[in-house]
């Protein structure tokens, strides 16, 4: 049965005003064509959650996010629901993308949700009818989400909360129990021009003319953006050379995903000052080829201080991140590793799949190790053959160390020495290895 709202009357009228001025959180409330202000509805807080209804219920936590509309929950207790993970496509609602490619207002609604769900101290999943139902990929389910917030008594309806909010445009929306509901939080949202139904930009969206990726879209699709302008975010993690390695955390995956970005000799001070360690950033530039050392990298990057709002700019996002150095093994890292990439699975090498990505492992023998010899700069690097506890092999390159006092460090530093290393994937020679840039990045046992 669908519940009613009382204010399907006032939500007509919403739905015809075509004249109104964006709304904004300081700013004065909306107005219809005579003039009158609009008094703005929470259709959230009116519909209420019935635990006795004949729909199928089950308690649940977060396991990981996707996206706005996408979520992957943990049963918790006793319910309905027969598996331990439930992947839940939310019903009536359809978030702009911020996976893959990403679309005007995608993070807006990804954070939204997140935030929402990461303070609720309760969450609930809801079927529309009796049974649980699959949505078209038969990997998802169809539910109302519910979450008490932090310090609330009722739960609110977080499906109805992201319409009310101009997160989400209507899918199927008036063809479910909420129906009518639904269709009044849209029609409020349209009338009030809220994001998705305004003519704001969005500040979190890049409006120049390269493809909007997600690290790990780009990742999982190198040669598909082979020689094309991209535009991407992620946390700078080393700088080497004329270059730097940028890496992202993808929540749906549970993994970090690099790349290597050179930038030549191309940046003014202020650019370079926008790539320093631990800065977030939006990059702009193509992806290239790089036949010396068979891999990818993105290049011709660019940042001009008189032009700061020149969407091809590199932009900086946030200062102080935490560099995430995931833990590995040598036996996981020359593994396989299946991924959900779209609507697909794909397999990939594990070391390939994180090339350009930080890294970190413990317990390695150092077994056997060669020194540069040469003219460049380059002469002093050291290639440390290196094994794990049981024996299986991985080499750990390094750039020319130094110890305090400015003099080089040598093979007999590490030779039979067990060793914990942080550094970045890279690949020499047909093979993946473990980068290492700075002597503290090395820990002797």
């Amino acid at each position: 049965m669908k519940i009613k709202s009382a204010s399907r009357i006032l939500s007509l009228i919403l739905l015809g005003a075509t004249l109104l001025a964006p709304l904004t959180a300081c700013g004065p409330k909306e107005k219809d064509p005579a003039g009158e202000q609009i008094k703005q509805v929470d259709y959230v807080a009116s519909l209420k959650l019935d635990l006795s209804s004949e729909t199928v219920k089950q308690e649940v936590t977060v396991e990981h996010f996707t996206d706005g509309d996408t979520t992957t929950f943990q049963k918790k207790g006793n319910g309905d629901y027969p598996n331990t993970l439930l992947t839940a496509r939310y019903l009536a609602v359809n978030t702009p993308e911020s996976t893959g490619k990403i679309e005007e207002w995608g993070k807006a609604a990804s954070n939204f949700t997140k935030e929402a769900l990461k303070s609720a101290t309760s969450i609930i999943v809801e079927s529309d009818d009796g049974n649980w139902n699959a949505d078209s990929t038969g990997n998802r389910y169809l539910v109302w989400v519910w979450y008490k917030p932090e310090g609330g008594s009722d739960y609110r309806n977080l499906n109805l909360e992201l319409l009310q909010n101009g997160l989400a445009i209507a899918s199927n929306s008036a063809q479910n129990r909420y129906g009518d509901t639904c269709m009044d939080a849209i029609a409020q949202a349209k009338a009030l021009k809220l994001k998705v139904y305004s003519n704001e930009k969005d500040p979190d969206y890049y409006y120049g003319d390269a493809t909007i990726v997600s690290m790990k879209e780009l990742r999982c699709n190198l040669k598909s953006y082979l020689n094309t302008k991209v535009a991407f975010e992620g946390v700078v993690t080393k700088n080497a050379g004329q270059s730097v390695y940028v890496e992202d955390y993808d929540e749906e995956s549970g993994r970090t995903f690099g790349i290597y970005i050179y930038y030549g000799y191309n940046l003014s001070s202020g650019g370079l000052r926008i790539l320093s360690v631990g800065n977030r950033v939006r990059v702009v530039g193509s992806v290239q080829y790089y036949e010396t050392g068979d891999s990818y990298q993105v290049a011709d990057v660019s940042y001009d201080a008189r032009k700061p709002d020149d969407p091809d700019n590199m932009k900086l996002i946030s200062e102080g991140n935490e560099i995430a150095y995931p833990e590995t093994t040598v036996e996981t890292f020359n593994s396989q590793v299946t991924l959900k990439v779209g609507e697909e699975e794909k397999t990939f090498s594990y070391a390939e799949l994180a090339l350009g990505t930080s890294i970190s492992m413990k317990k390695l023998k150092v077994v056997d190790a060669y020194t540069t010899v040469s003219e460049t700069a380059s002469n002093g690097a050291m290639t440390l053959t290196c094994e794990d506890e049981s024996g299986k092999r991985i080499t750990v390159r390094t750039e020319v160390l130094r110890n305090a006092d400015g003099s080089k460090v040598t093979e007999d530093y590490f030779l039979n020495k067990t060793i914990d290393v942080k550094g970045v994937v890279e690949y020499f020679k047909g093979a993946y290895q473990i980068k290492v840039f700075d002597l503290a990045d090395v820990v002797i046992q």
